[in-house]
């Protein structure tokens, strides 16, 4: 039962991860997949709109790590909460009833986390490529 709760939390995890990560990869692949000749330089953004993003994802990551960390002590106390009525179906279903009403509490704060952040990430203003100089599309 223990393993299979550590690999709920750990694919939960990693779900998690991957949803938050997501938008860096597409953004990575859509980079890639432009030709060099017509990409436009990189224009960076300011030291404090980089900071502020930095200062967000590390909130973000925090607070996922926090409802991480609130999941297992969780479940460790619903684990011992179970251990006197081992033998008493109707309590363990009470039980397991109150453990998946809380996961699903968990699953959607943690949604809500990672939406919250997507549009604090949609909000920030889009850079836009200036063109390059003529003389460098002419070549010489």
């Amino acid at each position: 039962m223990a393993r299979i709760v550590l690999f709920h939390r750990t694919l939960r995890s990693l779900l998690i991860g991957a949803v938050v990560l997501t938008p860096v990869g597409f953004a990575a692949a859509w980079q890639s997949t432009t030709p060099p000749s017509t990409q436009s330089p990189v224009v960076q953004p300011s030291p404090d709109a980089q900071f502020q993003q930095a200062a967000r994802q590390q909130q973000v990551s925090d607070q996922l790590q926090k409802s991480q960390l609130e999941q297992q002590l969780h479940q460790s106390v619903a684990d011992q909460a179970k251990r006197p009525g081992a033998n008493d179906p109707a309590l363990q279903r009470q039980l397991n009833q109150a453990d998946q009403a809380q996961r699903d509490r968990d699953r959607a704060a943690q949604q809500d986390l990672v939406e919250r952040y997507r549009n604090q990430a949609a909000a920030l203003p889009r850079v836009i490529p200036q063109d390059a100089p003529a003389a460098s599309r002419s070549g010489g």
